[in-house]
């Protein structure tokens, strides 16, 4: 199964689901002559397809907007804002090539600071899967919540074997660690199943989360990983200021808790703009590039 298979099918299965896109159908481009009139492209006008979106949630519909990620948040931020978010709407928001995805594009394309962005509307629900089976599993649920969400599309090849069961707001703890603790979101899970090799040969004891729900924020697993080590990793294609290592701050100081927190991500500048393979590599986000940094903080 893939992202237009699902959407495909849970539409067919209930009609309160519309389909909207801002003239992007990469993920979608199949489903017009299925959908018919539930099949909506606003052109490239996404404040329209927002304010359209909430309408049709007022009237008890579902829908599932489509985009560019820069263009679907922060073109249209006002109306998700006022629109969808005052009033709590269950719209959904589907954003293609967010943070690195952006493979070869420059700023203007770059959505590093979404989540820091997205987490200011009270209850808006941020997800971001680690590969297509993670997403997969992860859509019909996000889809039937009654709040409104922002899912970081990504149909990268599958990673992992069996998955644990998806539950909104729980992280996925892939395994623990007594040395040093990664979190992560997205497709960086691979870089740092890497790191976590190198870093388990030179000795560590390294946990391993998978954080499907960016916000909110698991506080559970954060928790458990404060007090059962002393360094605790956030990698993320994000800006520092908005991103896991501000949630898990503003959490463990609330417990009065006080790990050595390790920020892998983007200080004060957008990255540089190449192909994926050449940005991980420019901006130190392999899995080697990844458990050096780590192995320097720890010392």
């Amino acid at each position: 199964m893939n992202y237009q298979e699902t959407i495909k099918d849970i539409c067919l299965q209930d009609d309160r689901f519309v389909v909207f896109t801002a003239e992007n159908r990469a993920v979608v481009r199949e489903l017009p002559p299925i959908l018919k009139e539930r099949f909506i492209d606003v052109g490239i006008t996404e404040q329209n397809m927002i304010g359209m979106a909430a309408g049709m949630a007022l009237r008890g519909k579902v829908p599932i907007c489509h985009a560019l990620t820069n263009f679907l948040l922060f073109r249209a931020y006002e109306f998700i804002r006022n629109d969808v978010g005052i009033p709590s709407l269950p719209v959904k928001l589907s954003g293609w090539i967010p943070g690195f995805l952006s493979d070869g594009n420059g700023p203007t394309h770059q959505s590093i600071e979404d989540v820091g962005l997205m987490r200011l509307i009270p209850k808006m629900q941020i997800f971001s899967p680690s590969d297509n089976d993670d997403m997969v599993a992860m859509l019909a649920k996000i889809w039937n919540s009654p709040f409104p969400s922002y899912l970081r599309v990504n149909p990268r090849p599958n990673l992992l074997g069996k998955r644990q069961d998806f539950e909104i707001g729980k992280a996925e703890v892939l395994q623990k660690g007594s040395d040093v603790n990664i979190f992560v979101h997205g497709f960086l899970l691979e870089e740092c199943l890497k790191s976590v090799d190198i870093l388990t040969k030179s000795g560590l004891s390294v946990g391993l989360v998978n954080v499907r729900t960016v916000w909110p924020f698991d506080d559970k697993i954060l928790l458990d990983a404060a007090n059962s080590s002393q360094n605790i990793v956030f990698v993320e294609d994000h800006f520092e200021v908005g991103g896991m290592l501000s949630i898990a701050s503003e959490i463990l100081m609330k417990h009065k808790l006080t790990p050595n927190l390790i920020g892998i991500n983007l200080k004060d500048r957008w990255f540089k703009p190449g192909l994926l393979s050449e940005v991980l590599e420019y901006e130190g986000f392999t899995g080697e590039k990844i458990a050096k940094s780590i192995q320097e903080s720890i010392k």
